[in-house]
């Protein structure tokens, strides 16, 4: 039997329900989740985990008096070819040149809803407001602007698949020497060793491509482990994770490193008060 509910107090305090999952917009993230918690319930949060520091502390704060656990939806850290090619890697010292294929993402057919009442629309415009605000002004230093709002939102988005991927492969960086932010193109050169992109992939099938020195001669080679996809991969993790207690990567403290990357590119970007 299938149980509906509106309510997440009902849904989190359901003794039917394991594993909560929060996936909805992200003004809702850090009470969801923590709500989930409090009812010592396993959490799986949709990227961003939060808008700012303060909340992220909050639902580290819920999850050590908890039974429960968070887990971070970072479905490309999970894709069969990106975990190889961090393998693969193994230590910068060694990395004479890295060479990333791009891969051409497809959508799928996003169905947009209406039937949203007016008194919805607004809690959830004065959630993101106070949410930017904390984040931008008290975090960060920046003012509120809309193209800062934006930004902020878009690093918290999709910037996070990449950025939170790179910190894994590369570590965290040591500054932002610039940044041209705008909507929707941004570029950001981060102080590292080394240098490489992250292919945008959706969905797809992804491949591992190493190219490396043999012998007198050269090699290329070209890896497809599986034909699962991240999302899939992802959540046999939070299966282990739930069922066998095996850590998981995306940790609420692993997700706070993205708020300080998005904080150094911010002020890099010129948008210092």
């Amino acid at each position: 039997m299938v149980s509906i509910t509106t309510e997440p107090q009902t849904l989190c305090a359901s003794p039917d329900v394991d594993v909560v999952f929060v996936i909805n917009s992200d003004e809702y993230h850090v009470d969801h989740a923590i709500l989930a918690l409090e009812n010592n319930k396993f959490v799986f949060v949709e990227k961003p985990l939060a808008l700012n520091v303060r909340d992220i502390e909050r639902i580290k704060s819920a999850e050590r008096n908890s039974n429960g656990k968070v887990m971070v939806g970072y479905m490309r850290r999970h894709a069969a070819a990106f975990v190889d090619g961090v393998k693969e890697i193994g230590g910068m010292d060694q990395v004479l040149a890295m060479l990333d294929a791009f891969v051409s993402q497809s959508g799928t057919f996003p169905k947009r809803f209406t039937d949203i009442s007016p008194e919805d629309i607004e809690d959830k415009t004065t959630r993101a407001t106070e949410l930017v605000r904390q984040a931008l002004e008290s975090e960060c230093g920046v003012p509120i602007t809309k193209s800062s709002t934006i930004m902020w939102r878009i690093l918290g988005g999709l910037g996070s698949h990449d950025l939170s991927a790179m910190r894994e492969a590369l570590g965290m960086p040591t500054k932002v020497l610039g940044a041209n932010l705008g909507y929707p193109f941004w570029i950001v050169l981060f102080q590292y060793p080394g240098f490489a992109d992250t292919p945008y992939v959706k969905g797809l099938q992804t491949t591992l491509h190493i190219c490396e020195k043999d012998g007198d001669g050269y090699r290329e080679t070209i890896i497809r482990r599986t034909y699962e996809d991240p999302y899939t991969l992802q959540l046999k993790e939070l299966y282990d994770w739930v069922v066998h207690g095996t850590p998981v990567k995306t940790t609420a403290e692993d997700a706070e490193l993205d708020s300080h990357i998005f904080q150094m590119i911010m002020k890099a970007g010129g948008y210092n008060a």
